[in-house]
């Protein structure tokens, strides 16, 4: 892709060209759509997710109202019925693989110890039209998707993604996460198994989740809390012991190490059991551990208002797939832009003013300051300028007043 200095090209630029020329290779099938080609489908999808555009017909026309600053980017304007077959034939699996291996490379630079990483696990589900319901149907009025999302809170950016049907459980999409051996992991009720938190144990990773009401603990030991009437005023006990024995009448736990609850209790009033395999840390940093937990929802709303993932360009899996992994790859196209400058610390500041100078020529630093003015006259030149005009305006009148014979 040919560099200008426009928004847009600079945001590009963190797209590794190589990789994705490696990923054209190994996706493009004789099925894949001929008249638009990998690149300027992904640089015509990305525009659409910053531009917030919430239909083909209208990515179309304003991709036509923009030709001359996207020709500069070797993207000419595409008709919306061949940007539809491209949504629906060109493979899902070559824009994840491409953000895959952005988010690896957006993480290299933190410097932490594994240890130190603490990942959030959580699904939002997306409304879909009925044209969707051949595979995304949920109930009888409904048709959704679902995003399955490790977050890494202290990046801001997702390590991990999969978009399944939404009547897939949040527990069968992540049992395909690869586990990071000595990490954090917080995640909620939607993700309760023996089995798969044993696996997180024998990796020596530290869970903090949630006990059901219903479920027990083997009491073996009880530690004192500390009176505190601040920041430890809301932790209410700090309990020792087993889970069950099974988890279902037919099934044995698997995870017969000892487990930790801490019993606390939130603004609302309402008691949570936290449940931890973490025997040593303090209960309240156990306790904020699950209250971080909030930073991915965040994250989902942002994503949502922002990237417009409220609205979808196709009805077909595929094309859903294709626009989730775009709209990702865009949210790492915008922290890397953002990180690159210092002026403009408020995300949603900084996509928003991405957004109304996308084809403009200013660079990334310079989104706040005033567009470039005329250069003014100096006072010779204007003295100089008033003179010219005088000699204009007296030939002007001369030629009036001459005879019409002469």
């Amino acid at each position: 892709m040919r560099r200008h200095y426009t928004v847009l090209s600079e945001l590009l630029k963190y797209i590794p060209e190589t990789r994705l020329t490696e990923l054209v290779e190994a996706h493009e099938t004789g099925q894949a759509p001929r008249r638009l080609d990998s690149r300027t489908h992904l640089m015509v999808l990305l525009y659409g997710q910053l531009s917030g555009a919430r239909s083909l017909r209208g990515l179309v026309e304003e991709l036509e109202s923009h030709a001359a600053a996207l020709s500069d980017l070797g993207c000419d304007p595409v008709k919306r019925s061949t940007l539809a077959e491209a949504n629906r034939y060109r493979p899902a699996a070559l824009f994840d693989e491409l953000l895959k291996t952005m988010l690896g490379q957006a993480r290299c630079g933190l410097r932490r110890h594994v240890r130190d990483a603490t990942y959030l696990i959580d699904s939002t589900s997306l409304s879909l039209s009925s044209l969707s319901a051949r595979w995304a149907h949920f109930s009888a009025k409904l048709c959704a998707a679902k995003a399955h999302i490790v977050l890494d809170p202290g990046a801001g950016l997702p390590v991990y993604s999969i978009v399944t049907p939404a009547r897939t459980t949040d527990l069968t999409a992540v049992r395909q996460m690869p586990i990071e051996a000595g990490a954090t992991y917080v995640f909620d009720l939607g993700y309760y198994d023996y089995g798969w938190w044993a696996a997180f144990h024998e990796a020596e990773c530290r869970i903090v989740t949630r006990f059901k009401s219903h479920t027990p603990l083997k009491l073996e030991e009880e530690r004192a809390v500390p009176v505190s009437f601040g920041e430890g005023a809301d932790i209410l006990s700090d309990r020792i012991g087993h889970l069950p024995e099974r988890q279902a009448s037919r099934r044995k736990n698997p995870f017969q190490g000892k487990v930790r609850e801490v019993r606390v209790k939130i603004e609302t009033g309402r008691i949570l059991r936290i449940l931890t395999n973490d025997l040593d840390a303090s209960a309240r940093e156990i306790a904020d551990l699950y209250k971080r937990r909030w930073a991915i929802e965040l994250f989902f709303r942002w994503v949502k208002q922002n990237l417009k993932l409220r609205h979808f360009l196709g009805t077909s899996e595929n094309a859903v797939r294709i626009q989730i992994a775009v709209a990702l790859i865009a949210f790492v196209l915008l922290r890397l832009a953002q990180a690159s400058q210092t002026i403009i610390e408020s995300p949603l500041t900084f996509a928003r003013l991405v957004r109304s100078n996308l084809t403009q020529r200013r660079r990334i630093d310079q989104l706040l300051s005033p567009p470039p003015q005329p250069q003014r006259q100096t006072s010779r030149q204007q003295k100089a300028s008033a003179r010219t005009n005088v000699r204009h305006d007296v030939r002007i009148q001369s030629e009036r007043e001459k005879p019409s014979g002469s």
